[in-house]
């Protein structure tokens, strides 16, 4: 696995001899694993509910949409587990080999609920039919029974399985492949995470266009070993490059050393103050911290007070990209939901009767997902080969921090322009102006606006998450102490999993019926009677204090090689 031994026990690959052709397969190998575990996670989650409120199951909406929730909040709040789990015991390729291998399993485990005998196998034998119809059709009870999900242990089981191989996976492939380009300068890191996220948006586009349609119009059987396809080519392609990787092992856990010294230095003050007090403080050598010292490589007490500056300074900025998060997932709620109610053109029309049909196929509701996804492949490569390259020759690269800045305020627009869109859209329902479509095998009644009205705002948060995404990575990634790159990682994923769920937290609480200020009644599904603009120009207020803060807080950052004196690299984040 191994060629030469650096410090701290990393190795560099075995093709020793051909650095660079070693450090290009390594990190394609990574990009084409991103890309296949990025079809396979799409692969689940794009139809999961359809397949839950599917006659094979007959969960209700709301059961199916909480199922899908809790697989999406745990597969990013989990993150710090593979973190963690690198950092201490395994080292970020081993945590990587054991997480597909779980994934693996875990994904397994949904073809096998498709057939029959599987079913029976795992999950028994589901009740009567007369109580099934009871409950999911009538919404009350049969005979006494109340209402019951079929499979609900085992698949929550699974699903939680699944979202911690997806979990360890995310927080340790991304640092993983950056490190086959650590040795060339930051400029070469940046590039790096551009064409990680393009591999990440070309598995989405594959799995949304292909599979998701596999799922709904042929057989879910079928759809989802696609997904299980994947993961196995993508484990075989990662242990085929084993090779050509950079390695390095476990250097102990920093999580307890935090802990004790923030424990220690309550009441320092915030970003500014806190670097000199910490330096004031003398370090007891007869108090040693539980952080595996033993191992090698492991940070000294020193170093841990230092990771510890480190960590007061980077904490800041992740936690107001929270709101940020809390916008960029309405494209998978509000978004889709606003797309629904609106009018798909006649080109996806196959006769009078069959709405948002082709050529007789049903068309996907995942598929209004895309124009967030080809945004993103198309910019990109325009930035990595053209705008980088001509704004670095002029130096006017700006640093990391300051182009999350610029994707924060796009995020802003974007949420914007959606709370318009609404409002136009509410504005017609009260007139009347509506049409009746079938998407799926649900009906709706859609505002007479067309669903292209909806671009500027996943055009805007595709921008942002090119703005701020990509950065985003890129700044945990080069800020992180070199013992805390897998907990550092695994911070950010949980950020943006925190944002996520504030945000549906904060759709439930507004949309409830009697005293919720969007005044939404119960009415299965439609948001024609609902306030859902308020709710969207709360979150542009939210966003626009967290623009201003965040340019504060980048204006007050000092990067990790400026305070250590080190030499910066290039296009560094220096507010």
């Amino acid at each position: 696995m191994a060629g030469e031994t650096g410090d701290g026990g990393e190795r560099s690959p075995l093709l020793g001899g051909t650095p660079l052709k070693g450090c290009g397969a390594a990190c394609a190998a990574v990009l084409a694993v991103e890309g296949l575990e990025r079809v396979a996670f799409f692969g689940v989650t794009a139809n999961l509910v359809l397949y839950l409120t599917s006659g094979t199951f007959g969960w209700g909406g709301t059961q199916a949409s909480c199922a899908c929730l809790l697989f999406l909040g745990a597969s990013y709040l989990l993150s710090p587990v593979g973190g963690w789990l690198a950092d201490v015991y395994l080292g970020q390729y081993g945590t990587v080999v054991l997480s597909f291998s779980l994934y693996l399993l875990a994904a397994c485990l949904l073809p096998v609920t498709a057939t029959l005998d599987g079913r029976l196998s795992v999950c028994g034998q589901r009740l009567a039919d007369t109580i099934r119809n009871c409950s999911r059709y009538g919404g009350g009870t049969c005979r006494g029974q109340p209402p019951e999900q079929y499979c609900a242990p085992t698949i929550y089981g699974g699903l939680l399985l699944l979202a911690l191989g997806v979990s360890s996976v995310r927080a340790n492939l991304t640092s993983f492949g950056a490190d086959q380009v650590r040795d060339r300068g930051g400029d070469a890191t940046r590039r790096f995470f551009n064409w990680f996220y393009w591999s990440i948006n070309i598995g989405a586009v594959f799995s949304l266009l292909v599979v998701a349609f596999v799922q709904q119009n042929i057989s879910f059987l079928l759809g989802y070993l696609i997904p299980v396809a994947c993961l196995a080519l993508a484990l075989l392609i990662f242990l085929l490059a084993t090779p050509t990787f950079v390695t390095k092992p476990p250097t102990g856990s920093q999580v307890s050393a935090m802990i004790k010294l923030a424990l220690q230095s309550c009441g320092c003050a915030w970003l500014g103050g806190t670097g000199a007090r910490l330096s004031a403080r003398r370090w007891d050598a007869r108090d040693p911290l539980p952080n595996s010292g033993a191992q090698p490589g492991a940070p000294s007490p020193e170093e841990d007070l230092a990771n510890f500056q480190v960590l007061a300074w980077i904490l800041p900025v992740m936690l107001t990209f929270i709101p940020y998060w809390m916008v960029y997932f309405q494209m998978q709620s509000t978004y889709y939901l606003q797309g629904l109610h609106l009018h798909i053109p006649s080109i996806f029309q196959h006769g009078r009767d069959h709405a948002s049909t082709l050529q007789d196929y049903t068309f996907p509701d995942a598929w209004l997902l895309l124009a967030n996804v080809v945004v993103l492949l198309a910019l990109v490569p325009l930035k990595d080969h053209v705008i980088d390259p001509f704004l670095a020759r002029r130096r006017l690269l700006p640093s990391a921090l300051k182009r999350m800045a610029v994707g924060m305020f796009f995020g802003l627009a974007s949420i914007l322009a959606a709370g318009i869109l609404e409002r136009k859209r509410l504005q017609y329902v009260r007139r009347n102006q509506t049409v009746p479509q079938l998407i799926g095998k649900d009906r709706y009644l859609a505002a007479a606006l067309p669903v292209w009205w909806q671009v500027p705002q996943y055009l805007l948060v595709g921008i942002s998450e090119l703005f701020a995404g990509i950065p985003g990575l890129e700044f945990a990634y080069t800020e992180a102490p070199k013992s805390m790159k897998g907990a550092i990682m695994g911070l950010f994923f949980f950020i943006s999993g925190v944002g996520s769920l504030l945000g549906s937290g904060l759709l439930t609480l507004l949309s409830l019926p009697t005293h919720g200020w969007m005044r939404c009644p119960e009415d299965y599904g439609s948001i024609n009677s609902c306030r859902m603009d308020n709710y969207l120009f709360l979150l542009a207020g939210i966003q626009s204090i967290t623009c201003l803060l965040f340019v504060w807080i980048s204006r007050r950052y000092q990067s990790r090689t400026a305070r250590t004196g080190a030499p910066h690299p290039p296009h560094g984040d220096g507010g």
